[in-house]
């Protein structure tokens, strides 16, 4: 009996422990569990305070002043430059602010990418008419032409029939884009890309095609093709407009518009064309005070006052990520749209140029975080030269996304603490797991059987060449669905803010730019003038008929 009683109250005491133990998780929330870290209680006790409540009001005043000083310029942009950040979601934005702030020796959250300060900003509602998650060419499309379409197609409406050429050449179905529109008001034109200038993004501003991998004849012949009736991407740039007219091409994907009997410059591979056609030698024909190159050196001793017109193709294929590109002689993305910059800013009537960040995309196809945030840095790079070379009196300025993709920022990282290292805390499986991570990819791991997870302790996971963890094995990670972000500077940039579909970009730029059949800033300005003068007409009047009644009654 007595044991009996001994063992009960044992019982009954263990429990009680075991109960205060666990009253703190469940007092912490179930679903809200932040761990605790010694290194945390440390960074506490060793930072100096420095944002207390008094730094935290103070900033906060500072930004709801400037945001009641903010006002819209209401002007004709006179020059319209979009920067398409491919794939550059909002968790990319943010992962990049950090990775800057990170790279310059600071905590890295309170770092401020270059179009973090545009004063308007919005998000893009990116799906395509028949995809809930877009690709490139259907939201170039969008944002380039005005019109949504279907995912894989360019240039095109939904009457388009993917891979069927007689809907491309349908005139019916063809949509033009804000190029088209400013080349027939008479501003110069141009496009910047690290990817090949034949890709989706670049090939927005110009073609019209029921594939968007038909970017030479050889890729055409594999879907039976004839391509003698069907022009491929590279044609369309070269020989039809408004591509022919663009006055700066710069990107990558040289091979595409070099026969196939002609060895490369660089790699001596031959070209890719099975129609003998040399493409390069068409536009030098068609641009006789053109200048082709081929380098960074070329590109960088360009004569800009002389030049007519520039084609610069950098590499056979996409241009080599920035980290991957000590040994080819390409030049960044910021000395790209300075030269575009520069030789646009001769055009009497304005310009519009797309630049465009290609190669965040695919790194995160890849599953390779570091290189994505490597490449939105030097996106940023270029949007700063922009800004600088450029007025926001007349200049607009758009900084956007084609569509997001599945990195996210996880866990509960201390404040500081390196964004590609680990979060600083445990999976169920007591394994650290990395601040960021992709929905799907090819860093999925398949080490172990069983289910069983990488112990991530003594891997390096901030090197160049390392996988984010993903969730679902594939072998090229996918977009994500979600919106992305828009931030605008410049004459009408306050037409930015709200949720937009987007191909309201399309609206907003030609809008303000005064180009296209749609509604336009001059026509509204010149309308309200109009207005405006009928009272003063109608007061004159009023005068002179008193006057003329004063005079009656006098005799």
């Amino acid at each position: 009996m007595k044991l009996s009683i001994s063992f009960t109250l044992a019982s009954s005491l263990l429990l009680l422990f075991l109960s205060a133990a666990l009253i703190g998780v469940s007092n912490a929330d179930e679903y809200h569990r932040i761990p605790h870290h010694s290194s945390r209680s440390n960074n506490q006790r060793n930072r100096a305070i420095t944002e207390d409540a008094a730094f935290w009001k103070s900033t906060a005043q500072a930004l709801l002043q400037a945001e009641l000083n903010k006002k819209p310029i209401e002007a004709k942009a006179k020059n319209v430059i979009l920067f398409l950040g491919d794939g550059m979601s909002i968790a990319t934005v943010t992962a990049a602010r950090i990775y800057k702030g990170q790279k310059a020796g600071k905590t890295g959250e309170e770092e401020q990418l270059t179009f973090d300060k545009f004063p308007y900003s919005a998000l893009s509602r990116t799906y395509c008419t028949d995809a809930q998650v877009a690709d490139s060419a259907c939201s170039a499309t969008a944002y380039l032409c005005g019109v949504k379409t279907d995912i894989d197609t360019i240039g095109l409406d939904i009457n388009v029939v993917y891979k069927d050429c007689s809907t491309q050449n349908d005139a019916a179905n063809r949509v033009s884009s804000i190029m088209t529109w400013a080349q027939a008001a008479n501003k110069g034109t141009g496009i910047v890309t690290t990817t090949k200038v034949t890709h989706a993004t670049p090939a927005g501003t110009y073609a019209h095609v029921a594939n968007r991998d038909w970017e030479d004849d050889y890729a055409q012949s594999f879907d039976g093709v004839d391509t003698t009736t069907c022009d491929d991407i590279a044609e369309q740039l070269v020989l039809n407009d408004p591509g022919k007219n663009f006055k700066v091409i710069l990107g990558g994907g040289r091979s595409y518009f070099m026969p196939n009997t002609m060895p490369d410059i660089e790699t001596k591979e031959n070209g890719r064309r099975r129609d003998g056609k040399n493409l390069i030698d068409e536009w030098k024909k068609a641009h006789p005070t053109g200048k082709y190159v081929t380098s960074r050196d070329e590109l960088l001793n360009l004569t800009v006052s002389g030049t007519d017109a520039v084609l610069g193709l950098f590499s056979p294929a996409h241009m080599e990520y920035f980290m991957e590109s000590s040994t080819a002689n390409n030049p960044t993305l910021e000395q790209m749209t300075r030269t575009a910059i520069q030789m646009l800013q001769k055009e009497t009537n304005g310009y519009v140029l797309l630049v465009e960040g290609g190669r965040i995309d695919q790194a995160h196809h890849d599953g390779r975080a570091k290189l994505a945030l490597e490449e939105a840095i030097q996106f940023d790079l270029a949007v700063a030269a922009a800004l600088e070379l450029t007025s926001t009196d007349d200049t607009l300025i758009i900084v956007t996304a084609d569509h997001s993709h599945t990195l996210t920022i996880n866990g509960y990282p201390d404040r500081g603490n390196n964004l590609l290292g680990l979060s600083g805390d445990m999976g169920e499986d007591d394994k650290p797991y990395t601040t960021l991570s992709y929905a799907n990819g090819p860093g999925y791991d398949t080490t172990f059987a069983n289910g069983e997870r990488i112990n991530l302790t003594n891997v390096d996971t901030t090197a160049d060449s390392y996988l984010q963890p993903s969730a679902v094995p594939i072998g090229s990670e996918t977009h994500g669905g979600d919106d992305v972000a828009i931030f605008a500077i410049g004459p009408q940039a306050h037409l930015f803010q709200g949720v937009y579909e987007q191909h309201y970009i399309a609206h907003v730029m030609a809008y303000a730019a005064c180009v296209g059949d749609g509604l336009k800033f001059c026509d509204a300005k010149s309308s309200s003038s109009r207005h405006g003068a009928v009272p003063l007409i109608m007061l004159v009047q009023f005068v002179l008929v008193w006057f003329a009644g004063r005079l009656l009654f006098r005799s």
